[in-house]
């Protein structure tokens, strides 16, 4: 009796997973949405390609930033990474990870670009805050090296879109927010 009820709980548990990674993933056109590799577009249109006689329902995608168009199977939709923007609501807790204390580097330059790069290519905002965060430190040293600017940009400059869009700001006016907030942390 006992593992029934388990078993019914179980396929509860799943159907409602299903469900809202269902709705999760509906888009409309016009939704502005984060792919995690280019970081803030919006949802131009849908169409339907056949390909090897499989008809395939695609997403398509603009990156006015790259002037990019990408188009999305909606299948894979979950594994692309694909989500809407952050409400400015959810925001505050990515402005939490901003003013946390920075983590101490730890181990080789090479390992933690890596690490930091798979961070923000992950697309998960609040990894992306913690790149920034620990990378500001030496953001305006002469003896940063390239790849470090570089990295630091990259998270800025996705931060700073997703916070413009949600936030209905100028993408430079959220990018000196940004900034503002982590200049108080070092003083």
């Amino acid at each position: 009796m006992h593992s029934d009820f388990n078993k019914e709980f179980n396929l509860f548990f799943i159907t409602c997973c299903i469900m809202q990674n269902q709705e999760s993933y509906q888009f409309k056109i016009g939704d502005s949405v984060v792919y995690p590799a280019h970081g803030v577009g919006v949802i131009t249109g849908e169409e339907i390609q056949t390909i090897g006689g499989t008809e395939i329902h695609l997403y398509i995608i603009s990156f006015a930033r790259d002037k990019m168009i990408l188009r999305i199977p909606k299948s894979k939709i979950h594994k692309s990474g694909l989500r809407h923007l952050m409400s400015k609501a959810d925001f505050g807790e990515v402005l939490n990870v901003l003013q946390k204390q920075t983590s101490l580097p730890r181990g080789m330059w090479s390992k933690r670009a890596q690490e930091y790069s798979q961070k923000i290519n992950s697309g998960n905002i609040l990894q992306i805050a913690e790149v920034l965060r620990d990378l500001h430190k030496n953001a305006g040293d002469p003896d940063c090296s390239y790849s470090e600017r570089i990295i630091y940009e990259s998270a800025l400059e996705r931060l700073s879109n997703e916070y413009a869009e949600s936030a209905n700001m100028k993408k430079p006016e959220a990018k000196s927010k940004l900034i503002d907030i982590l200049d108080s942390l070092a003083i």
